[in-house]
Formats: C-alpha cells, sequence, structure tokens
C-alpha cells in the first residue's frame, strides 16, 4: 500500500525534472535565436549608416549630397597640365593662313588707279585699225595669263597641218594634267572636238591630249608653242604647258594685244572661241559644255574673238576682240580682282569708246604680220 504512491512520487519527479530540462533548452534556443535576430538588425542598421552613392550622415545629422561630397574630398591637381592640340611653342598665337594673292597683287599693282577705274590691275586698249594705244594701265608688266595660253596651242596645232577628224582618246597622262574634269579616262574625240572643248569652255584635259599628240610629244609641241610665240613678236612671254595651270606661262598685256589679233586671222580659233555651248556624249551620257565667257552667252557685245583665264597666280583674265559702233577694238584684262569683274571692265571700255569722248592714242604697237595657214 505504502509503495504505490513512493513509486508514484518518483515517477513525478522524473516527469517533472525532464519537463524543467526541456524547458530550459527551449529558452535558452529561443534566446540564441533572438540574440541571432538583434545582430542581425545591428548589422543591417551598420550598412544602413554607411555613406551611400546620393548622400551620407555628417555629425549634425544633416545628410551630405553627392556634390557637396566632391567639393569636400576631390583633391585639385597640384601642378595643372595643360593639353597641347599643336606642336607650336606653348606662348606662340596661332594667326589663321592668309589668302593667296595673285602675284600682280603681289606686286602692288592693285594700288594704281586709273581714269576709267578698272579692277584689272593690266590693261591695254588698242584700235585695230590703225594699231593704236587708246588706254594703258601697267601693260609693260610681266603676269601669269592662266589659260589664255590655249589660244597659243590652237595656233600650234592649227600650224601643224595635223588631221582634224583623227580621234583623240583622253589617257592617264591627260587626266592627271586636272582632277576636275567630265573628259574622264577613255573618252574619245576628234582633234577638232579637243580644239573646240579647250577654246570654248577652256577645257583642260582637250588642250593637253591636243599637245601629247603632237609630233614628237608634250616636248616638241611646247618648243614649237614656244618658238610660235616669238615669231609673232612676243617678246617678254615663256610657257611651260599647253593649258595655262602653271604660273610659269607669263606673258605682257602688250604681247597679248599682239597674240590675239594674230589669232585673229584664224577662222576656226575664231569661230570656236565665240561658240555659246556644245553637246558631247560621254559614255552613253550627254554633257552639254558652256562657253567660259558670259559675254558671249549672253550676246551684250559683239564679240569676234575671244578666251578667259585664271589660276590663283593671275587672278581672273580676259582678251578680245569686239565690234563697237562698227570700229574693232582689241582689249586685254589680266589679274582682274572677283570673278565677274573682267566681263565688268570689258562693258565699261565699250560704253568709254561708244562715248563722244576723245581718246587720243599714247602709242602705237608694231603692226601684227599676216600669218599664212
Amino acid at each position: 500500500m505504502h509503495k504505490f504512491p513512493l513509486r508514484f512520487f518518483s515517477l513525478l519527479l522524473c516527469l517533472s525534472a525532464s519537463m524543467h530540462l526541456m524547458m530550459a533548452t527551449a529558452k535558452s534556443t529561443d534566446e540564441t535565436a533572438v540574440k541571432k535576430n538583434i545582430q542581425t538588425e545591428k548589422n543591417k542598421q551598420s550598412k544602413n549608416s554607411k555613406p551611400s552613392k546620393e548622400g551620407k550622415t555628417t555629425k549634425d545629422g544633416k545628410v551630405a549630397n553627392s556634390e557637396d561630397r566632391s567639393k569636400k574630398h576631390v583633391k585639385s591637381p597640384k601642378n595643372p597640365r595643360e593639353v597641347r592640340t599643336t606642336v607650336l611653342p606653348r606662348n606662340r598665337v596661332v594667326e589663321p593662313i592668309p589668302p593667296r594673292v595673285s602675284m600682280g597683287t603681289a606686286l602692288g599693282l592693285s594700288k594704281k588707279s586709273d581714269e576709267l577705274n578698272l579692277k584689272s590691275n593690266a590693261s591695254i586698249v588698242v584700235d585695230h585699225q590703225n594699231q593704236h594705244v587708246i588706254f594703258d594701265k601697267n601693260s609693260q608688266i610681266v603676269l601669269p595669263i592662266a589659260s589664255i595660253t590655249k589660244l597659243l596651242t590652237a595656233m600650234t596645232v592649227l600650224d601643224a597641218k595635223l588631221p582634224m577628224d583623227e580621234e583623240l582618246v583622253i589617257n592617264d597622262e591627260d587626266a592627271a594634267i586636272y582632277n576636275h574634269s567630265r573628259l574622264i579616262k577613255g573618252t574619245s574625240l576628234t582633234r577638232r572636238e579637243a580644239l573646240l572643248l579647250a577654246l570654248m569652255s577652256s577645257e583642260n584635259r582637250a588642250a593637253y591630249t591636243l599637245g601629247r599628240n603632237y609630233p614628237g610629244g608634250i616636248t616638241a609641241f611646247m618648243a614649237a608653242l614656244n618658238r610660235k610665240a616669238k615669231e609673232i613678236g612676243m617678246k617678254n612671254s615663256s610657257f611651260s604647258d599647253p593649258t595655262g595651270l602653271t604660273s610659269k606661262n607669263v606673258a605682257t598685256a602688250e604681247d597679248l594685244a599682239i597674240m590675239i589679233q594674230v589669232a585673229y586671222q584664224y577662222p576656226l580659233i575664231k569661230q570656236f572661241t565665240t561658240t555659246p555651248s556644245h553637246v558631247k556624249e560621254i559614255h552613253h551620257r550627254e554633257q552639254t559644255f558652256l562657253n567660259s565667257n558670259r559675254l558671249v552667252r549672253s550676246g551684250d557685245m559683239e564679240i569676234l574673238i575671244q578666251k578667259t583665264g585664271y589660276i590663283s597666280e593671275a587672278g581672273r583674265c580676259l582678251v578680245l576682240m569686239a565690234s563697237i559702233n562698227n570700229k574693232v577694238f582689241t582689249m586685254v584684262f589680266l589679274d582682274s580682282i572677283g570673278s565677274q569683274s573682267r566681263f565688268a571692265d570689258a562693258v565699261r571700255v565699250k560704253e568709254w569708246v561708244e562715248s563722244p569722248e576723245e581718246y587720243p592714242a599714247l602709242r602705237q604697237l608694231t603692226p601684227v604680220k599676216p600669218v599664212i595657214n
């Protein structure tokens, strides 16, 4: 009777001890979990308290933005270095490249005024009937003449009596003489057509291929051209190529007055220089070439023969013979300033000789010898 209660109480004690142990273990586990959670929260707060890309907390609790931070922490270099974009000395001022001026302007010819207020730096006007010089401005100065050269090129070709219907082909040598041309490599044209394009629209490749296809080639052609210049009385002239693209082709305005009067004796040169336009088919496509002289295209003057020229060293050039009041006048304009001023100078001279004013002879040119061709 007494053993049963003892066993029962012993069992209760054991159960009670077990429960206390389990509760203690659970409490310990809970405390550990709580501590871990607390530490995790502290870690999160610690990470959030670090400066971010947008800003950070200052000592007084304010958040500084990135701009303030950059001003505070970015240090300027002690020795700032300038990035050099040129190889010039540091203190040297780079000046703009001055525009290229013509030889006449470089010689100061533009400073000389004249009674007609021409824009050309050198000029001469001759009464063709009696060879009286009625206007003279720097006509004895040797200057580059550009494509006026092509008149001599044409005379040299015609003097050789070469077949005008012979086919010529633009090759590499012709194409290399001038970059911008519609007469592309492989273009075929007759000698007559090449002469027309050289004189009318001042085609440089056409002029060069005329010289290249001369008997003996370009060297023989230039020798013949320079002989021709001397034969007709051009005393102060020299030529290095048939196109006029080089500034080595030089003459005086007086020499050119003689030259154009000789060229006037060649009917084909008169015809070709006064042709307003020409249409040529190149690689199955029609190309229209215009006369380089706007006075010919407009018909403002009765022009009998003419030629234009331009390179930067020569300025704008023009030679012509025109009929005014039933009288023929030879006009030469060299180194004109402005793209249209040479034509305006020709019109100004025309109006001057049309006026009732007297134009006394200043001197007389040597009469031009007749040419047999």
